[in-house]
């Protein structure tokens, strides 16, 4: 029986980031193939969690810092363990190999953490300003040690920008054998979407707690928003994504248009009925799941050239500029003139088609699993500087575990 193990940051939400739809892509790879998959996290339940038991997955609640996982994946014995991020690398790797050495260990890395929080200190630096290019003093810090350590401790890790994955080999050295460019993963269908005339307004979607989604909604409120609304005085701005804090529902104003929304159950429904998608991310790493959420539903955008990293060859959808007064003057263009919004809607497929198409990453996903299975002592004699970081950083990160458990355990003991 083929088993997959994932130790997962979160609990999947799909319907709320877009690390849940891709975390639910992989997970109907490895179905497909016949694998009984396993679900594990430390992460407290979620409201928005997807029902995992559907996909007949069982769910599994771990602890950190606590011998319970080592008895729980002994006995699992699984083929395959696919860490959600470098976190749950650094938490749980030494346990995996400690249990079950022979276990293929792959990394799902989402996107580049270190890129991305390098952007985010350089935006906090210049307000305004969309950050893309990062000085290799920002990037070659404490995070990118911990994270590049992370991927060269696994035999695998799937990368879902291939910008980022030329960064890991430019900057990083590291080897092209231990990546896999795995993007979003969909089914495109040809679909007849809303036209222009069926649809109003503009729209904003991406969850508040992510910090890139957050400056965004800010941007909107300071600086972009206005310019539309002097132009085009009755439209209206609704602003979606999970877990809004009250600091962003008390930006909500009727007679500006600017509407907080907060959580959509259905965002398909709400991205069909809008106009045009505003982006104006800064900062940012990896791919950004709203776009193709957008073209899923015909559904042109403007943003940044930072939202659109990574996403398109030829086929285009979105309008992408780094100034925001042209940033305005684009969003009402788009808005309110027909022949070109109906020139993005209809490049919508073919985007789809050219980079998310899942009949082609699934079978090249799956077939390296299957490679890496049966090659795996060979893979792992090539890469000695993971089998190095293997032993030396697991051996602190287990010496380190081991005593917060056993200081949990007298504060457990009741006093005498």
């Amino acid at each position: 029986m083929k088993n997959l193990l994932v130790i997962g940051y979160v609990w999947p939400e799909p319907n709320s980031t877009a690390a849940g739809s891709r975390m639910l892509q992989l997970l109907e790879c490895f179905a497909a193939e016949g694998y009984q998959i396993s679900f594990a996290s430390p992460a407290l339940a979620s409201e928005h969690a997807a029902d995992l038991s559907q996909w007949h997955i069982e769910t599994v609640t771990i602890e950190l810092n606590n011998s319970s996982f080592d008895d729980f994946v002994q006995q699992l014995q699984p083929s395959v363990v696919l860490f959600d991020r470098f976190m749950m690398e650094e938490q749980f790797a030494w346990r995996v190999e400690k249990s079950c050495p022979d276990a293929l260990r792959i990394l799902d890395t989402e996107d580049l953490h270190c890129l991305r929080l390098a952007r985010q200190k350089l935006a906090k630096q210049q307000p305004g300003k969309v950050i893309v290019d990062v000085p290799d003093e920002l990037l070659l810090g404490e995070q990118a040690i911990r994270e590049i350590a992370a991927i060269l401790r696994c035999d695998l890790s799937l990368m879902i920008s291939d910008v980022e994955m030329q960064l890991l080999k430019r900057c990083f050295t590291v080897p092209a054998h231990l990546l896999l460019y795995l993007p979003y993963m969909i089914v495109p269908e040809q679909r007849v979407h809303p036209g222009f005339d069926e649809r109003r307004d503009f729209i904003s979607i991406g969850n508040f707690r992510h910090e890139p989604n957050w400056d965004a909604v800010l941007t909107l409120k300071q600086t972009i928003w206005p310019l539309i609304r002097k132009k085009l005085p009755h439209a209206t701005l609704h602003i979606y994504g999970a877990y809004p804090p009250k600091k962003a529902t008390q930006l909500h104003n009727e007679k500006q248009g600017f509407l907080i929304q907060g959580w959509a159950e259905d965002a398909a429904e709400v991205l069909t009925q809008a106009r045009v998608l505003l982006a104006p991310l800064r900062f940012g790493a990896g791919l950004k799941g709203k776009f193709i959420d957008a073209a899923q539903c015909g559904l042109p955008a403007v943003s940044t050239r930072i939202g659109v990293e990574g996403l398109f060859s030829d086929a285009q959808t979105v309008i992408a500029t780094d100034d925001f007064n042209d940033f305005s003057e684009a969003a009402i263009s788009l808005h309110e003139n027909k022949k070109q919004w109906q020139a993005l809607q209809s490049q919508s497929h073919d985007f789809l088609s050219q980079r998310f198409d899942a009949t082609v990453f699934r079978p090249i996903l799956m077939n390296r699993v299957t490679d890496l299975l049966e090659n795996l002592d060979v893979h792992r004699l090539s890469n000695f500087t993971g089998r190095m970081l293997l032993h030396h950083s697991m051996k602190s990160s287990q010496y380190m575990s081991q005593w917060i458990e056993a200081k949990n355990r007298l504060l457990e003991k009741p006093s005498s």
